[in-house]
């Protein structure tokens, strides 16, 4: 590939045309038809993209929607012929008049040798305008359409990391643990190193240094309710022939350019396998998720004073979370413990947008096949766990028998697996 592009290099120096700008690179590089000045001029567009500052990006994504959008008249017109003549050829053309030529140029950047992390970063750029610029989800949906293609789950490679592993990588895990930010080099020890931790990364051929999703997993005698317990700094080992149990108690997306591209149902049970496999003896795989959403649905049901959900007295009771005095009262904590777990099971259970649950870490783990095993009070003391949830975490189960099963029941019924002390609570 690096052969090529300098030899294609070598054809950009001996031209005399101006590429002064974004526009009339994309221009050349979409009109371009050679495989060595077409990989070079995709290696002068993500240098130029590189260059761009936040307006500048604006502006080319305004030009990739005014001149890289399909022909609305060529479409009318193969459509035209293609209902006139149910052909194979009219429907190639019907097909190729559809395609979105931003779709071409995108692929055409990809030639560069850094064309992959190119495009996911512009994806990460676009997103931040769409807001505020909704005509640019045009833009978006092609950028979708590919990465979903080029991430399909059959490319990912799983890989186990630890303390050996490369320099680079270490870096991006401290640099993109979104559940349970990471202090510095030696908490990333104690996560990776100790006899009683697991951390697995998934990859992409076309970034090889850049976890897409990494999960680190707790070996512990029974599931977990607590991540301050998990993540304090702990000499005493478990002893192996007590460890039946993987808590996966952190699942971090490290590509925003990706939000959005599913990466495949079964990315967990991949991990359940791999771990069974090294230690036979596990017979129990949960996690220990936030419930991110939870306190700004809350806050949503108390603005609208929603009843039955809520009295006028419970109502009341919940002002008490605006302050921190409610986690140092212990008569105060036993009164709003009931009415937290019903209202978060509630959320969990019966809460959705269409089918889906509201809560995404929900979404994620119910497609992945997993059952909502137990809510956790105080699961997560700090200051992030109690703006997201009060302080609750939940167990999601992963069977490796039943898995199949549920994530065929959520995605074709929307019915969401559940133990049944977790639907108790609704009626508590």
């Amino acid at each position: 590939m690096n052969s090529v592009a300098s030899a294609g290099k070598n054809l950009l120096r001996r031209s005399t045309r101006e590429r002064n700008s974004m526009a009339s690179l994309c221009s050349e590089l979409y009109s371009n038809k050679g495989e060595a000045l077409g990989i070079a001029l995709a290696d002068e567009v993500v240098n130029a993209y590189a260059t761009l500052d936040t307006d500048e990006k604006k502006t080319f994504f305004n030009v990739l929607l005014r001149d890289y959008s399909p022909d609305p008249e060529l479409i009318n017109r193969c459509a035209e012929a293609y209902r006139s003549a149910l052909t194979p050829e009219t429907y190639r053309a019907l097909a190729q008049a559809v395609e979105s030529p931003r779709q071409t140029l995108f692929r055409r950047i990809n030639m560069a040798p850094t064309g992959t992390r190119t495009v996911i970063d512009m994806r990460e750029d676009l997103l931040q305008h769409l807001s505020e610029h909704p005509e640019l989800r045009l833009v978006d949906d092609d950028l979708q359409h590919l990465l979903t293609s080029w991430f399909n789950p059959g490319f990912l490679q799983l890989r186990t990391m630890d303390w050996d592993s490369p320099a680079a990588v270490l870096e991006k895990l401290i640099e993109y643990e979104a559940v349970h930010e990471m202090q510095g080099w030696d908490d990333l020890r104690r996560r990776l190193d100790a006899k009683d931790r697991r951390c697995f990364g998934f990859f992409h051929p076309a970034l090889p240094d850049e976890p897409l999703i990494f999960v680190e997993v707790a070996l512990v005698p029974a599931v977990s309710s607590s991540v301050q317990t998990i993540l304090a700094p702990h000499e005493g080992l478990v002893a192996q022939e007590r460890i039946s149990t993987a808590i996966f108690y952190s699942i971090s997306n490290c590509q925003p350019g990706l939000r959005g591209i599913s990466f495949g149902n079964f990315l967990i049970k991949q991990v359940v396998m791999r771990l069974k496999e090294d230690m036979p003896q596990l017979t129990e795989f949960a996690t220990l998720s936030p419930i991110p959403g939870f306190r700004k649905w809350l806050n949503s049901v108390l603005a609208n004073d929603q009843q039955p959900l809520l009295s006028a007295e419970d109502a009341s009771l919940l002002t008490a979370l605006d302050t921190p005095r409610w986690l140092e009262d212990t008569a105060l904590q036993a009164r709003l413990k009931p009415l937290l777990m019903r209202l978060c099971a509630r959320y969990l259970l019966r809460e959705k947008r269409g089918t889906a649950p509201l809560d995404p870490v929900a979404r994620f783990h119910l497609g992945n096949g997993a059952s909502v095993a137990r809510l956790n009070w105080l699961g997560d003391t700090s200051a992030k766990g109690l703006q997201q949830s009060a302080g609750l975490l939940v167990n999601y189960a992963y069977d490796l028998e039943e898995v199949e099963e549920h994530h065929e029941a959520f995605l074709n019924r929307g019915e969401i697996a559940c133990a049944s002390a977790v639907k108790k609570l609704l009626a508590s």
